[in-house]
């Protein structure tokens, strides 16, 4: 038997001088990853990405870019049962240059897009960090370096 779980997060990048970098936090099992969690109650995908944020980076003043979700599945067994779980993920822009590590990762880093790719252990959220990456270009060229 399978349980279907769903999670949301964030793909949360800042400012730096002009170079865009990435938050990367790393989980237990020492895969580097997006601060995501599991959809609690009847919260919107939208909300989970907003509270995990909060919850796992400790950043509080960050928004979401408009337009902009992916979706990455994976398997694997938990408790003798088989999970099938649907991350989904989207872009936010944090307006503060620093992150606090919770409890649930071992470390947290702040990634330039290089970094980050060769970082990123799993091939669904590498992929979806590409798609952002460009999205964010676009974005930003059509706006003269500010994001909307």
């Amino acid at each position: 038997m399978t349980v279907e779980a769903t999670s949301a997060g964030a793909i949360l990048f800042r400012d730096t001088r002009g170079e865009r970098e990435y938050l990367l936090l790393k989980s237990r099992p020492g895969d580097w990853e997006f601060p995501k969690g599991g959809v609690e109650g009847d919260e919107e995908l939208q909300q989970t990405a907003i509270r995990e944020v909060g919850e796992e980076a400790g950043i509080e003043d960050f928004r979401l870019i408009d337009g902009f979700r992916r979706e990455y599945d994976y398997v694997f067994e938990a408790n003798g049962k088989t999970i099938h779980k649907t991350v989904h993920l989207f872009i936010a822009r944090s307006f503060e240059a620093s992150a606090e590590l919770s409890k649930e990762h071992r470390d947290l880093q702040w990634r330039d897009y290089d970094q980050a790719l060769n970082t990123i252990t799993q091939d669904g959220p590498r992929d979806i960090l590409e798609e952002a990456h460009d999205y964010l270009d676009e974005r930003k060229d059509e706006e003269e370096g500010k994001y909307v």
